[in-house]
């Protein structure tokens, strides 16, 4: 089943075209990443499919609904979830109270009892269960990344858009990254935008490669890493 898809999706600015008439389809459960050199359009792309940016043309179907006019807010009530390329947490709560939020942000009716189990499991989850009382302003960078992504599987969403999640992790952390990645596999349809490579053909069952606002290839990593249009455009530049 098609969770997502997207046909002839397009956005210019001021006469230049950001993203192309693209179209996409993401299968129900898979984890798929979108790759690409830089300015090839994966931010715009990805801020269409999730309303945070208006589309000039093409159309927007989640979930069998057309959500091509709906506002960001409106996608989260239907079940997408978004992490930023910068973090957008509320720094002044603690860290269980942002993800409290996040969980009480699908579903106002949930009662206290479940919204604090939801929490437990998220950061117990991407291992911040120790710090579940700090005030989120004063985690380090990685540890705020890893806690929007908490915010994000607290909210229980069929599909899970993460921006540039690995970004200021450490080492190990992206290794716990990737083992959380694996864990979810099959549970929640995942959109990965990451310029790891490493992370990227250690989690995704299938890699969109986008360059100058157009579709350039599509393939399972060894698919990608073999292609000669794919390595001449990025992974020559990623792998150097």
């Amino acid at each position: 089943m098609t969770l997502l898809s997207t046909r002839g999706l397009t956005k210019q600015y001021a006469g230049l075209t950001a993203v192309n008439n693209v179209d996409f389809s993401l299968p129900q459960g898979q984890i798929r990443a979108i790759i690409g050199p830089n300015g090839a359009g994966k931010s715009t792309f990805v801020g269409m499919l999730s309303g945070k940016i208006i589309s000039t043309s093409g159309t927007v179907t989640f979930n069998g609904k057309d959500v091509t006019e709906l506002p960001a807010h409106k996608r989260i009530g239907l079940g997408m979830a978004y992490t930023f390329q910068i973090t957008s947490i509320f720094s002044n709560l603690s860290v269980h109270e942002n993800v409290a939020l996040a969980a009480r942000r699908v579903n106002q009716k949930t009662d206290s009892i479940s919204v604090n189990q939801r929490v437990a499991d998220a950061l117990d989850r991407v291992n911040l269960s120790d710090r579940h009382e700090q005030i989120a302003g004063d985690l380090s960078y990685g540890h705020q990344r890893l806690l929007e992504i908490a915010m994000g599987l607290a909210q229980s969403p069929s599909l899970f858009i993460l921006d540039e999640p690995t970004q200021g992790l450490s080492a190990e952390e992206i290794e716990s990254f990737i083992t959380l990645m694996k864990s979810l596999a099959g549970d929640t349809t995942i959109l990965l935008i990451e310029h790891n490579m490493d992370v990227v053909m250690a989690t995704a069952d299938l890699i969109t490669v986008l360059n100058f606002g157009e579709v350039l290839a599509e393939g399972t990593p060894q698919e990608i890493r073999a292609n000669d249009d794919v390595q001449a455009a990025y992974l020559g530049i990623a792998n150097a």
